[in-house]
């Protein structure tokens, strides 16, 4: 389901362009998961990189992302429910979440262990597509507006730092026995990382101004060196909101350091 790499970067650097913010912002809608500035529960599990308050090897891409999503939170005051930084990281694989999470588990009394396991074997079966030398990076290329939130995009590095992470999606999604327990793809990948939840949507005369704000922001970024996070370790999570990402000491990691 995922894209080639040339279709995957164009359709990104789209969504990031002033025309597709016009048509973004006019369409957002209120998030379930947050309710008066307040996170919902909202249980399920992922496989992410270390949330920045755990990630030492990219504090500096971590301190940019706060100051972004401080310049934006004040374009859209409180409309915007702002996530903790220290929780910022990157989706690798959405797995399983809310109501579809909640029964499974009070069907299968044993889904979480199996879960484990299943995500363990995808990783031991893992075998890594880059040269020896390298680091998998992948760089901010704007910010991304979603139906019922606000993100940054990220694309590859290069063109050799997209393999490592569809093959290790193609080989999570297409597991026998992640099916088996109910999950599946459902989404084309668009990395990003989140900087904040819709609280309620935008007045139409608002737009054209935001949509100036936006992309000034992205043109500035231009102008910078690119902000590369280093993709060096993958991790399967539990959430129980989307403020907080925790890891048991026996869920399995993968390693993609070189």
């Amino acid at each position: 389901m995922d894209d080639t790499y040339q279709i995957y970067v164009n359709r990104v650097a789209r969504l990031t362009l002033p025309a597709s913010y016009q048509s973004q912002l006019a369409n957002i809608q209120p998030s379930p998961k947050f309710q008066q500035g307040q996170p919902l529960a909202f249980p399920g599990y992922s496989i992410i990189t270390p949330p920045a308050a755990e990630d030492s090897l990219n504090t500096q891409f971590y301190h940019h992302l706060s100051e972004v999503q401080q310049e934006v939170s004040q374009c859209f005051g409180q409309r915007l429910n702002t996530v903790p930084q220290e929780s910022f990281h990157l989706t690798i694989a959405d797995l399983i979440w809310d109501a579809q999470y909640q029964g499974v588990l009070a069907e299968n009394p044993h889904f979480e262990t199996q879960l484990k396991a299943c995500i363990q074997k995808s990783f031991e079966q893992y075998q890594p597509t880059w040269a020896e030398d390298s680091q998998v990076q992948w760089q901010i290329l704007g910010l991304l507006i979603l139906p019922r939130a606000l993100a940054v995009a990220l694309v590859p590095r290069t063109e050799a730092d997209y393999p490592p992470i569809l093959q290790l999606r193609r080989l999570l999604y297409q597991s026998p026995d992640l099916i088996t327990l109910g999950i599946e793809q459902q989404y084309h990948y668009t990395a990003h990382i989140t900087l904040g939840y819709f609280g309620e949507a935008l007045p139409t005369n608002e737009i054209e101004a935001l949509t100036e704000q936006l992309s000034g922001l992205n043109d500035r970024w231009l102008e910078l060196t690119p902000q590369t996070l280093q993709i060096a370790q993958v991790e399967l999570r539990h959430f129980k909101d989307m403020t907080t990402f925790l890891r048991q000491a026996d869920y399995p990691q993968l390693s993609l350091r070189p």
